[in-house]
Order: C-alpha cells, then structure tokens, then sequence
C-alpha cells in the first residue's frame, strides 16, 4: 500500500505539471515559468520576427512535450525505487510496451524537429504554407511582409497568449501551441460555425458569447482553420476585413454591454419629454465628442425627487449626440453592475450636474 500510495502521489504531481506546461495558468504566466520566456533568448522577439518566433516556438514545444512521457517512466523510477523500473528486462509486459512507446515518441519528434530545422527552417509547415502563398516566392519573402503588417499599430488580436486571432491588412492568422495557421485574405472567406454562451465570465459577472469562424482558403494548399473569438469583438474583427463572413446558418449574434444600454438609452430619450430651443436660438454645433454628428440631446431635469433623488438641472447647451452621451453615462457607470446602470445617475460631462437618463431629452429639429 505504502509504494501504490507514492506512485498515485506522483503521477498526480507530474499530471499537474504536464498541465501547468502544456497550458499554463495566470499564476504560472505572471511568475515566468513559461516555454517562452525560458528560450526567450533563442526565440527572439513576437513582435519583430513573428514569422521566425512561432516558427521555434512550437518546434521547441514539440521536443519538450513529447518527452513528457518518458520523463514520467523515469522520474517515477527515481520517486518510487521499489518498483525496479530501472531493471528494464525484469519489467512487466505493461511497462515494457510504455518505455519503447514513449522512447519512439521522443525519439521521432525529435528527429522531425531536426528535419524541420534543416534548410534555413525551410521544411517547418509552417515555412511551407506561406511558399504556396507567395506565388512560389522564397517563404522568406512572405514572412517578412507578414512581420512588417504585424508591427502595425492598427492590427486586429484577440485571444489568450496560446490561442490567438491576428488579423492585418492582408492576412487571418491563428496561433496555437504546435504552429500558427496563415491565410492571405484576398483569398479566403469566413464561415460563422457556432455560438457558445456562458453566463458568467471569468473576468466580469455578465454574461458572454463565444464565436466560431471557419477560414477557407482559395488556395488548394492551405487547409482551412478555425478561429474563436468573443461576440463583443465582432465588429473590430469586421472593420479590419476585407473579406466577407458569410451567416449561412443565421447565428445569431448578440450585441455588445455597450450596444445593448445604447439601445435601451435611446428607447428612453425618445420616450422623454423633448427639447424645443427657443426661438431664435443658433442651431447646435457638431458633438464635442465625435465631432460628427450634429448635438441632439439636452440635459433638463425632469425626473421627480422620488425617482431622481440629487438630480441638478444643468444649464449647459447642447454639445452632445446621443450616442457620445450614451457612453459617456456608461463609463461613469460600475462596471462590474451592469444591471445597475438603467437607474443611476452620471455628472454632466460639461459641467458636472448629476442627472438621470429621464433628464436626457432629444431635439427632435436637429437632423
């Protein structure tokens, strides 16, 4: 009982670190224990090389997982002595078949690492889907346009450090542990798949949805890949395209915190009471948030004490749209209680007088 109770212990600690390895939590991020930046040296940097990073990183994530196995079969010799896993021709047939299966597994990895290595990396997958990208032109050649695009400020990502989406003016890339899926975007289009909604989230209490795209390529050569990202960053994702995402199976996508309390804002300005200037009044000037809508909204309080409470009437001009009014009351809002902004109160962003959303009255003569 004393040595099954060891081995259990073990392989319950070693299946922890395989884990915290293979797919490393906050905590272990945050302390530096990762794969990336133990070889950050040899890796080089994401941001200047993405091409050649990735390229190394999941070649060096196949060598290191891949002895996972046999680092079992020879620490748990160490940690339990007793069972004699050491004396290879006494074991059992059981553990004779794991030791040559997990030495293959090692041994063959290992050497498909060395292959992909030969050739400059040339014969890494990933060298050779961006040659059939590039008009039969040395990968080199595309993965520097490739890593020119990433260095872009205006680059679209999103995802967890191992799961990212990149999007950028010419290419839909996806990284993952093993490789990092390419495809030119004047050559592919995007199925949207699924939807996977949870009620809670990890980083906030409202609820989120997931989305999931297929990309497909026109080019024979570049198998298709999926992508998962969140409903919230949809619209990012759909400015930075230029290809079409086709809903051939009317997903439904649900709108984002801000656009669902920009509606239900807009519902109740249009339900108050509006604004009529006085005669002879000069015409309201563009909104002083976006500058391109015309100001629309006027603060003026109407609630009552009971619904209200502290509300001030505000004496500022028209300055704003209500859109740039709608998220300027969102931000001053809890973020962590969504639930609550309907019924509470925001400082005039002029002036700074409390109101509530019955204090926002439409100019229904500014078109």
């Amino acid at each position: 009982m004393v040595e099954m109770s060891q081995e259990f212990i073990f392989t319950l600690v070693y299946l922890l670190i395989c884990m915290c390895l293979v797919f490393p939590p906050t905590e272990v991020r945050s302390a530096g224990l990762t794969l990336q930046n133990v070889l950050s040296a040899w890796l080089g940097s994401e941001d200047m090389q993405l091409i050649q990073y990735h390229i190394k990183k999941s070649t060096a994530a196949a060598a290191l997982h891949s002895a996972l196995p046999l680092g079992y079969f020879v620490g748990l010799g160490f940690a339990c002595p007793k069972l004699d896993l050491f004396l290879i021709h006494e074991l059992g047939l059981w553990w004779q078949t794991y030791l040559v299966a997990s030495t293959a597994i090692w041994l063959s990895t290992w050497l498909l690492c060395y292959y992909w290595s030969r050739n400059k990396w040339g014969n890494h997958p990933i060298a050779k889907a961006l040659h059939f990208q590039g008009n039969n032109s040395a990968w080199t050649h595309v993965a520097a346009r490739i890593n020119q695009e990433f260095r872009r400020i205006d680059k679209f990502t999103t995802g967890p450090p191992d799961m990212r989406v990149i999007v950028t003016d010419s290419w839909v890339m996806k990284t993952w542990a093993y490789g990092l899926n390419v495809a030119y975007q004047p050559d592919c289009h995007l199925n949207l798949l699924w939807t996977e909604e949870h009620a809670i989230s990890h980083e906030s209490r409202a609820g989120v949805q997931y989305l999931a795209m297929q990309v497909i390529s026109a080019n024979a050569h570049i198998k298709p890949f999926e992508i998962r990202l969140l409903s919230s960053d949809y619209k990012d994702l759909r400015d930075k395209l230029t290809v079409p995402v086709v809903n051939a199976r009317n997903v439904v996508i649900q709108q984002t915190l801000t656009d669902r309390f920009l509606e239900a804002f807009r519902q109740q300005v249009h339900r108050n009471p509006p604004f009529v200037p006085a005669p002879g009044s000069l015409a309201p000037d563009n909104c002083i948030g976006c500058l391109q809508t015309r100001s629309n909204v006027k603060l003026v309080k109407l609630c009552e004490e009971g619904q209200g409470g502290d509300c001030v009437q505000c004496f500022c001009r028209p300055m704003w749209c209500l859109e740039c009014m709608c998220k300027w009351f969102a931000s001053r809002q809890n973020q962590s209680q969504p639930e609550s902004w309907l019924g509470s109160k925001s400082p005039c962003p002029t002036c700074r007088s409390k109101f509530c959303m019955l204090d926002v009255c439409f100019i229904p003569s500014v078109q």
